[in-house]
């Protein structure tokens, strides 16, 4: 059944949001810390640390997160059909600073196996998902990725949290 909304544009007296205040109010919303990888064109591996990221369904089990339109990652993962999530553990911080910031080689001297996604499963994590594309969406400036998840494992570990703009642990 669907719903008509109607908005009152009467009262148009607060004024514009700033990009900083909405910075400043997300902030505040305590969110688990992933890095995003694949195997893009010519077996090279792409990643990404990613803090905007969920769970979206049970039944099929699906995840949602999002990329920048901006990076330079994202053509490589519109391309790729398979991608992991790792869900990083209250020691990985510094893993997360590597895959945030430009890098030569984001996975140098990173351990970690392969499996279906044939994309990094970092060892150490918290969670790893194996995911396949199901949908892609723009969203203002970022990409939004519906992923189905084909595989899953996890270990009982605190995990990595991102809050108030630095890292914390919280307990497993």
């Amino acid at each position: 059944m669907r719903r008509a909304f109607s908005v009152d544009t009467s009262r148009n007296d607060k004024p514009p949001l700033s990009t900083r205040g909405f910075r400043d109010a997300m902030a505040q919303f305590a969110t688990g810390v992933t890095i995003i990888t694949a195997r893009a064109a010519a077996d090279a591996f792409v990643g990404f640390t990613a803090t905007s990221f969920n769970s979206v369904s049970l039944e099929p089990p699906l995840v949602l997160w999002a990329l920048s339109r901006r990076s330079r990652s994202l053509t490589a993962f519109e391309r790729v059909e398979r991608y992991a999530v790792n869900v990083l553990a209250h020691d990985q911080a510094e893993l997360a600073q590597r895959f945030s910031r430009p890098h030569a080689d984001r996975f140098a001297g990173v351990s970690f196996a392969l499996d279906w996604a044939d994309a990094p499963l970092i060892r150490g994590c918290a969670a790893w998902l194996e995911c396949r594309h199901n949908a892609l969406h723009t969203a203002g400036d970022h990409m939004l990725f519906i992923g189905e998840v084909v595989s899953c494992a996890h270990h009982v570990v605190a995990p990595l949290v991102w809050h108030a703009g630095r890292f914390t642990a919280r307990d497993a």
